[in-house]
């Protein structure tokens, strides 16, 4: 049974949250703490495996608290937040700092409808318990860069380069991933040169409110342009498009140009957006080539696009090694595919992006 401490400035909410993980055989909360500077203490004291964590906290908030856990008591940590646009920037701040994952609450501070995200706040509790809080903690720092501006964590050898593969067609570059995204997207966006001759398309798990905090945060950091995808838009090289929280986000041709179309159909599999959806809507582009990309997650979503992507024309498929994947569901299901091309950390993952772009 996995050790919880439960950290939230309202009693109210600390009993609530509590009730909600014990009700599973697999979570014990083992305290409580009422504001981050009583939580670290309580981390250091108690030595639980996982933490919840509320944003919002008079005192020492829930980003500070975090920073500060991070560097004395590493811990795996799921935030909870609430949906202000304010909210929303301190949660993909908090990722960023090596929160595992977070739950959105349903209608402010004290969410009296908490139970409309019991399931998912313990399925992502009982999940961020079992990570390595190596992972977590380890830099994400590029060590070396070349004159593209693409570096490598752990591996330095030259990748080899597929001359026959997609030589005279467009390309277009596809990444799902879910727990543990927004830091990998980070590492692999930061690391693509300003001029790539190719428009990315990101599917991370996430609810409304969140996705926009997400583009705007990776477009400050990374050379591309980054920015939250729109119905209608043509898609443009080098930018990235991240599809909104909420909705699917498909790829379709109309003119010879590539643009986005944002559909309200029911979750893929639990998921709004899909990354299957996307793998499947860029299947039926005949003319151009594709490179996905799978990253951490939960789960299996990709895998079922994957297989209908590379039924139907060129396409190259890179997923994230289990060795830097926070969680490595979604990678592990899209390998078992046996249709990966190649299997790379983190760091190397843009630097094999680019070997595709002959």
């Amino acid at each position: 049974m996995k050790k919880v401490l439960v950290v939230d400035d309202s009693a109210f909410m600390r009993k609530l949250i509590s009730e909600f993980l014990t009700s599973t055989k697999q979570l014990e909360v083992i305290g409580i703490a009422r504001n981050g500077e009583d939580a670290i203490a309580k981390i250091k004291r108690l030595r639980p495996d996982v933490v919840t964590l509320d944003v919002e906290m008079p005192k020492m908030n829930g980003i500070d608290a975090l920073r500060r856990i991070m560097e004395e008591c590493p811990v795996p940590v799921v935030m909870l937040s609430s949906t202000t646009i304010e909210g929303a920037d301190e949660t993909v701040k908090a990722m960023e700092l090596g929160a595992v994952d977070f739950v959105a609450k349903p209608s402010g501070t004290i969410s009296l409808d908490l139970h409309k995200i019991q399931d998912e706040m313990v399925e992502k509790v009982v999940a961020a318990s079992k990570v390595n809080v190596a992972k977590i903690t380890r830099g994400f720092q590029r060590e070396s860069a070349n004159d593209a501006g693409i570096g490598s964590v752990e591996r330095t050898e030259k990748l080899p380069v597929d001359r026959t593969w997609g030589v005279n067609s467009p390309k277009m570059i596809l990444i799902g991933t879910s727990t543990g995204g927004p830091r990998a997207l980070q590492n692999v966006l930061t690391g693509l040169p300003r001029q790539l001759d190719a428009p990315i398309v990101v599917v991370q798990h996430m609810p409304p409110g969140f996705t926009r905090s997400l583009a705007n945060r990776l477009d400050g950091q990374a050379s591309i342009h980054v920015k939250e995808a729109e119905h209608g838009e043509i898609l443009e090289n080098g930018t990235a498009y991240i599809a909104p929280g909420g909705v699917h986000t498909k790829v379709v041709e109309t003119g010879g140009q590539l643009s986005i179309q944002l559909s309200k159909e029911e979750p893929k599999n639990g998921h709004r957006p899909s990354v299957d959806i996307l793998f499947e809507s860029a299947s039926l582009i005949r003319n151009y080539a594709k490179i996905a990309v799978v990253l951490t997650g939960m789960g299996a979503d990709g895998s079922d696009g994957l297989v209908k992507l590379k039924e139907q024309g060129e396409v190259k498929a890179i997923a994230e090694s289990r060795e830097t994947c926070i969680v490595f569901g979604m990678p592990k299901s899209a390998i078992a595919t046996e249709l990966v091309d190649r299997v790379e950390h983190i760091g190397d993952i843009p630097r094999s992006i680019m070997t595709y772009m002959v």
